[in-house]
Order: structure tokens, then sequence, then C-alpha cells
């Protein structure tokens, strides 16, 4: 049984089950199936990405799975009533679905890492301080308040750009938004792992500046395994023997791309420029 690995769909519903039919035609249908997260949000069907996730989910016996995203979390929180729809959202179709809550049950349990055959999948990223296994057992941290009866006070108070580097020392809501900002707000950051929130429309920081890709950081303690992630348009598709990016823009005009774990193959569906691009990811 293959692995593929597809990035950030986005509400790009026509186009994901395009590149399952690929997968299928091209590995079988008892492929194992991952997402990176986001997989609602800015598309033109939001409601569709949604259903079609949670029926193949379901179906699969845990084959077909997937992260949560930042605009996941955001769904999450403007379903509670703990953050405001933005302009640029196209949730208002899930959130009039008659099978909203099942919808919102499904999403509010999915996982905030996995590790998958050595890859160790997220959203965003990972700080450098954090092991592979650190990094799963800190996003079972959040997991279980999303899981829990407390969830929607949680999404309460899980905005916020503070703590901005990790700390073994924190506890509690600063503790958890960390760990949240890390694993689905992160791209760039300063040498010593404070993540930066304010640049997003590049793939590096402003000239002169120290900030980097996370990536990039210096004795990063998960360059033993692969990190699979996606969140970041603006850095495309990324290779490396260590390291697979998979936001390949698919709501911008892209492509959204799925990758084999198992011998590292491509597949690609091109995309109509649903939304202007903006930076703002």
């Amino acid at each position: 049984m293959k692995t593929y690995v597809i990035g950030d769909l986005q509400g790009c519903a026509h186009e994901a089950g395009l590149l399952l039919d690929r997968i299928r035609s091209d590995a079988g249908p008892e492929s194992r199936i991952l997402f990176v997260g986001d997989l609602i949000n800015r598309g033109p069907d939001s409601l569709g990405a949604l259903r079609n996730m949670k029926a193949l989910s379901e179906a699969s016996g845990g084959r077909v799975d997937a992260l949560l995203g930042n605009h996941d979390l955001h769904l999450l929180a403007v379903a509670v009533g703990a953050q405001k729809t933005s302009r640029s959202d196209t949730l208002d179709a899930i959130l009039a679905a008659p099978d909203r809550d099942a919808l919102i049950g499904w999403l509010r349990r999915r996982p905030l890492a996995m590790f998958v055959d050595a890859h160790l999948l997220v959203h965003a990223g990972v700080p450098p301080q954090w092991t592979a296994a650190q990094t799963m057992a800190l996003a079972a941290e959040v997991e279980a308040v999303l899981r829990s009866d407390g969830w929607t006070d949680f999404l309460g108070q899980m905005y916020g750009n503070e703590p901005d580097r990790w700390d073994e020392a924190l506890t509690g809501i600063p503790r958890l938004r960390c760990i949240v900002n890390a694993l689905t707000r992160m791209r760039l950051c300063w040498p010593d792992g404070r993540m930066d929130f304010a640049h997003k429309e590049s793939d590096t920081g402003p000239e002169g500046s120290d900030l980097q890709p996370w990536f990039d950081l210096p004795d990063r303690r998960t360059a033993d395994v692969t990190v699979v992630f996606g969140h970041w348009s603006a850095l495309g598709l990324v290779l490396r023997p260590n390291l697979v990016g998979l936001d390949s823009g698919c709501v911008w005009g892209g492509k959204l791309t799925a990758v084999c774990l198992d011998d590292r193959t491509l597949l690609q569906v091109d995309c109509p420029e649903y939304r202007e691009h903006s930076g703002k990811k």
C-alpha cells in the first residue's frame, strides 16, 4: 500500500476529486491518502471539500485522514462564536449546512501532526527545539483539548502572537497557543527560534533581516526525519532529501500536489485562479 500526501485544498473540491482519481488510477483504491490541512476556505466549494473528506475518512477505516490547518481552526472558532468571519472567508455554506454539527465534530477531532514511515507531517512548521517525538507529544496536548468538553473555551483563548518562542516551562493557554502557532501558522523565524507572523508575502524576510524559513534554522532537531508540510504558497513546491513542502497555490491559480512518500512520485492537477493572490495566505 502506497502513501500519498496532498497539499492545501482551501475549498477546491473539484480539483481534489481529480487528484484522488489520479492516485487511485496510478496506485489502486487501497492507497493511504493524507492531507496536510487547510481543507477549506477561500476556494469555491468549502462545504463540498469538507463533506467529501469526512465521508472518505469515515469510509476508509483511517486510510484517508487530514491534519488541522489554520483555516480549519478558524472555521471551528467561527462556528462557536470565538472569531468573526472575514471578507475573504468562504465558510457560509458550511455554517448554514444541515450537517454543520457533524462536520464540525469530525473536523475538531483531526490530528495536528502525524508520523508516518519516518515522515513527520505538520501543517506549517516545527520549532527547532522540538524532536519528532516531542512534536507528536505536544500536538497531542492540543488535540486532547479540542476533543474535550472544554474545546469551545479553548478556541476563545487560542488566538494571539505570544508567546512567540517555545519554552518547556510554558503552561496552560500560553503553552497550547504556542504549540498551535508553531504547527499551523509558522513560516519565518529569527535565529533564536522566535516565530515571526508579520511577513507572509514571500519565501524570505525583508532584505537585511535575520529572518529565515523555520526549516533552515541551524541545529533543527527534526533534521533526522523528513518533515512534510503545507501552508506556504509563496514558497511553492519544495523537495529536499529531508523536507517536502506541498502548498503549490491551488486556490491562487497554481496546482494541487500529491507526493508519494514511498518513491517521491509527484501527481499534480492545474487549478483556476479562484482568488487573486494577495500575499496574505
